[in-house]
């Protein structure tokens, strides 16, 4: 399917992708070749505690705008050169994944575009490959909000394994406000958790629960937490303790998923991805196996538009657009449940 449509005298040939599946309101511009014009995000931080999602879905609604307009004002493209319009259906949180479908559809509507939804783990894998060269890779995708470890095969991104309860980015989360630490200038939580356990030199056992292919991070945590209470350990070795025990589950679960599906290729992407110390585990375990090991880059590692935008345009070319009447948002959308043609051409 061709995507340059031609409407007098101009040549449409790029995607705006909306993302808003929990705290970050994101606008992307992607062209149809897969360059990345713009990417501009706003993030809700809560004034306590995690995620309020009708306070993150009251805040998207202020910033939408704002973002959209100066996502295309940094691609230097109007309106009229937009093809279509792609966001984030699903999975996430409710309000926040309703406010960015109706800015969306609102904008599909009023500019007679075509719509599509976007699943937002694919998008995560997607990226990663874009910006990394990575072609046919086990990867290990973590976040606020996800833990997966996936591979294609037959159509679809296979989930090899998963967490049990939460993900290991939302447990890097609980723990910071736990310890009573504060982001400054928006540092992410697990950012906070990498410095100081940088600086800590004492292992102590935590829980370190692999169940077959899956993980569990509940006890890891509560455990971690009960460390700090106790005062028995200084808050660096705790992190360092917590940190190599999650990144170890992780890393030991990918490399079963690799020697499983004989891939050659490792990607490591979602916002969790930007830790070092996890890079480096995942890359000496490929470089073990003789799989290349890739990265996400940074800017593209937390939830953004320019992800959604290119697997937007992914969808589009092989069919896959949806009525503005029929785009509702789907909060458990899971991975393997979407069809991804395109990898295997």
């Amino acid at each position: 399917m061709c995507l340059r449509l031609i409407v007098g005298f101009v040549v449409e040939s790029y995607c705006l992708g909306i993302e808003s599946t929990a705290d970050d309101f994101g606008a992307g511009v992607v062209s149809l070749e897969g360059e990345i014009l713009a990417n501009v995000n706003d993030t809700y931080f809560p004034e306590k505690g995690g995620i309020h999602p009708r306070e993150a879905a009251r805040h998207h609604a202020n910033v939408a705008g704002k973002v959209i307009a100066e996502a295309l004002k940094k691609a230097k493209i109007g309106f009229n050169e937009l093809a279509l319009i792609a966001f984030s259906q699903g999975p996430g949180l409710g309000p926040c994944l309703r406010t960015g479908a109706t800015a969306a559809r609102a904008l599909a509507s009023y500019l007679n575009l075509p719509l599509v939804g976007v699943n937002h783990c694919v998008a995560h894998i997607e990226i990663g490959k874009l910006t990394t060269g990575a072609r046919d890779p086990v990867t290990l995708y973590v976040s606020g909000g996800n833990t997966i470890v996936s591979a294609y095969e037959a159509n679809r991104y296979r989930v090899f394994g998963e967490t049990l309860d939460i993900a290991v980015g939302n447990c890097l989360d609980v723990f910071v406000r736990e310890a009573g630490l504060k982001a400054e200038g928006g540092k992410a939580p697990g950012r906070i958790v990498e410095e100081l356990a940088a600086r800590g030199k004492k292992f102590t056992s935590l829980p370190y629960t692999v169940k077959g292919m899956d993980l569990s991070f509940s006890g890891l945590l509560t455990a971690a937490v009960s460390l700090l209470r106790e005062k028995k350990f200084g808050l660096e070795d705790v992190c360092f303790s917590f940190q190599e025990t999650a990144f170890s589950m992780l890393t030991e679960v990918t490399e079963r998923a690799l020697a499983h599906t004989e891939k050659s290729e490792v990607l490591l992407t979602g916002g969790v991805a930007a830790n070092k110390r996890l890079q480096y585990m995942l890359r000496t375990m490929a470089e073990e196996h003789d799989a290349k090991f890739s990265v996400v880059p940074r800017e593209y590692s937390a939830d953004n538009g320019a992800m959604i935008a290119w697997t937007g345009v992914l969808c589009y070319e092989y069919g896959f657009s949806v009525p503005v009447e029929k785009s509702y948002v789907k909060l458990k959308w899971r991975l393997d449940e979407v069809e991804v043609p395109w990898v295997e051409n």
